[in-house]
């Protein structure tokens, strides 16, 4: 079983916490995770692009000159692909980029980028983290005291309001609640800082 050291705000190990292997000991799939990535990039697209085709494009209906006896190229529309002005020969449509993954595949790309960052010792868990008032410098000393700079801080979305705000203006820190913890972060950010009841919650979820 997996045993991680459990931290204060100050930085100091106040326990240790035995880690559910079925969810931070699993055999690694990067193939899952990488699909869970792209999944979300994909999902983001607009797929709004448009340009015109030869068909779509106005004018062009008259033969520019006649098919023979001018020395030029035989040409039928001044929208042909090759004239300035013309159609786009493969032009882009509007489409959808986005697809889906079943539940247990996206439940096994989170539990092996979960675990990857468990075996890089990458994964700090806190005791608890909560703040009276809203204040950045309180979550810069926390940051500091782990000797971390970019993070991802897991929240178990009890009462952590003034947490998340004060973290809000600091560059290379994202704070996400438990039930909306995705691939994408987990790999994005160096490093995760955990409380334990966020640890609790993935546990019930994943395990």
């Amino acid at each position: 079983m997996a045993n991680v050291s459990v931290y204060n705000m100050e930085g100091s190990e106040v326990g240790k916490l035995d880690l559910n292997d079925s969810v931070f000991a699993v055999d690694v799939n990067e193939h899952l995770m990488h699909m869970a990535v792209v999944l979300q990039l994909a999902n983001k697209r607009q797929g709004t692009q448009k340009a015109k085709t030869r068909s779509e494009v106005s004018g062009g209906g008259r033969k520019p000159w006649r098919q023979k006896g001018t020395g030029h190229a035989r040409q039928g529309s001044t929208r042909s692909p090759q004239w300035t002005g013309g159609g786009v020969v493969f032009a882009p449509t509007p489409r959808d980029y986005s697809f889906k993954m079943n539940k247990k595949e996206k439940a096994g790309a989170i539990k092996s980028a979960l675990t990857t960052k468990v075996n890089e010792e990458k994964f700090f868990v806190m005791d608890s983290l909560k703040f009276d008032e809203i204040k950045t410098k309180k979550m810069v000393s926390v940051l500091d005291a782990l000797k971390v700079n970019k993070a991802l801080v897991v929240l178990d979305g009890e009462d952590n309001d003034n947490v998340e705000v004060s973290a809000r203006n600091i560059a290379g820190v994202r704070t996400v609640y438990s039930n909306a913890i995705n691939v994408y972060d987990i790999l994005k950010y160096d490093t995760i800082i955990i409380t334990k009841s966020a640890v609790a919650k993935l546990e019930e979820v994943y395990a």
